[in-house]
């Protein structure tokens, strides 16, 4: 049997008292689709919510994107459990939306299908070298890191140079650096996944240049991150007394931004606080700002490697409203390294037979409402088929954006049910989530319910404890679907 031997057993705790419920289908278990599945459960008593994900494990960017030194933030697996446990939903791993099941198919057993599977791509910066061995997007260092299963191999090179360098200064930029600046001896506390801390444990890396194309005044970070990152023990900030001078368009967009005001004021105390040089063997943070990348450069010693960023200097050119954005002067320096991690952003992947913005990285929409094609006309909504998170907006915003992205979602589909857009699910009963386990079953799609998932996760916290981390996480879909189908 596809479900460890209990098919039939589950399709029974699975089944409806309700002869013809409100049926719904979210596909990603992160954020998005947790707070999308508390808010209609909610809103609709009676409704049935089936969550799948393509990974045996939930929570998404919880589990798999905040970093491990970041442990309060994942408190809200305890919120998204209660979810998961409610007697009208369930969680489905292990069930990868275009190949276990199409959207098709989906939008046939289900009155509502709500797209929040997040951004599992990335932006490109479309230089010349950008596929030099050493060159990394964020997103795949952070996975490497965090134990995902797609990460494990990623294998970074942090022997063979003491410089890296992150393009982007955002909160997962700061992120990164932070992982690779921070004493191992705090980190082996986290749940970091153990390849990654063997790693840093042996890495050679002691300066990290954080590239930004704007200046101080503009950085993307938030005053919490900066904050984290500044206060590493003994180590050396650098940031030039220059970057720090300020234009009347500087400070009007200070004026406006609590935030901005913050961030700069916390750069500058760091630029004055410490010492005008690193001592012996002393970790490096190095604050570049007014730069952007031109080419990567490779290698003379090791052909198909990356050497070092070719960097254009910029300047800030205002377009209104307060805002400025950076132009490339013609000017250019070398900055030499070893690995580099562009942390420029995600971005979400396109589904068979949607239309999908390619430039912003999302399915259009009007509210959560998605439409049948580009055109942003509001009269071509796709009935019964809804998007939320990343894939709604982009990749903007904390894990709680998720909360007041996913009530609008919800509000536009009680909105809809109400005024009758939706098929009736009095007239037109819907198989759910018997026909959905029915289909798996016949592609012998091995599914991991809730009951599993807890089995890792028991089993992940006890090989923890044995290490002093609150979790070993499993890193492997091998190890992950036997623990899920051990008794």
């Amino acid at each position: 049997m596809a479900i460890f031997g209990a098919r039939r057993v589950l399709w029974r705790s699975f089944s409806t008292i309700s002869s013809h419920p409100l049926r719904v289908c979210i596909v990603g278990s992160g954020p998005a689709g947790f707070y999308t599945a508390e808010k209609i459960l909610k809103t609709h008593q009676g409704s049935q919510v089936d969550i799948i994900d393509r990974l045996p494990t939930p929570y998404g960017l919880v589990r798999s994107g905040v970093a491990p030194d970041h442990p309060e933030t994942k408190n809200v697996i305890n919120q998204f459990s209660r979810v998961a446990q409610n007697g009208r939903c369930s969680f489905l791993g292990n069930v990868a939306l275009g190949y276990s099941i199409s959207l098709v198919e989906l939008r046939e057993l289900y009155h509502v299908v709500v797209l929040a599977y997040g951004a599992e791509s990335d932006r490109v910066v479309g230089i010349p070298g950008e596929d030099l061995k050493g060159v990394h997007s964020a997103r795949e260092f952070v996975w490497w890191y965090n134990g995902h299963p797609y990460g494990r191999n990623l294998d970074p090179d942090l022997k063979n140079t003491d410089t890296a360098v992150i393009l982007g200064q955002g909160n997962v930029a700061l992120d990164v650096a932070r992982i690779l600046l921070r004493p191992t001896s705090e980190l082996a506390i986290t749940d970091i996944a153990s390849h990654a801390l063997t790693a840093l444990e042996q890495s050679s890396i002691r300066k990290v240049y954080l590239v930004g194309r704007r200046g101080p005044v503009q950085a993307a970070c938030t005053a919490k991150e900066l904050r984290e990152v500044l206060g590493i023990k003994d180590l050396y900030i650098h940031i030039k007394e220059t970057d720090l001078k300020i234009t009347p368009a500087d400070e009007e967009e200070r004026k406006n931004s609590r935030i901005h005001r913050r961030i700069y004021e916390l750069l500058s105390k760091a630029a004055t606080a410490g010492p005008s040089q690193p001592s012996s063997g002393q970790r490096e943070l190095h604050f570049v700002f007014f730069r952007q990348p031109d080419r990567f450069l490779e290698s003379y010693d090791k052909k198909g490697y990356v050497s070092g960023v070719h960097l254009e200097k910029t300047t800030l050119k205002g377009i209104g409203s307060g805002k400025q954005i950076a132009i490339g002067t013609g000017q250019f320096e070398n900055l030499s390294c070893g690995i580099v991690l562009k942390s420029i952003g995600y971005k979400s992947v396109p589904v068979d037979d949607l239309p999908f913005d390619n430039q912003k990285g999302v399915v259009p929409n009007v509210k959560g409402r998605i439409l049948s094609d580009n055109s942003g006309d509001p009269t071509s909504i796709e009935n019964g088929l809804y998007v939320c998170g990343w894939l709604k907006r982009g990749p903007t915003g904390i894990i709680a954006t998720n909360l007041y992205c996913a009530e609008e979602t919800v509000a536009s589909l009680s909105e809809d049910l109400e005024l009758g857009v939706l098929a009736s699910t009095t007239r037109l009963p819907k198989l759910g989530r018997d026909g959905l386990l029915q289909i798996l079953d016949n592609r012998n799609v091995r599914v991991v319910p809730f009951s599993a998932w807890e089995r890792i996760d028991k089993e992940e916290k006890r090989l923890g404890s044995l290490r002093n981390k609150p979790r070993e996480k499993l890193t492997s879909w091998e190890e992950l679907l036997k623990v899920a189908g051990s008794e």
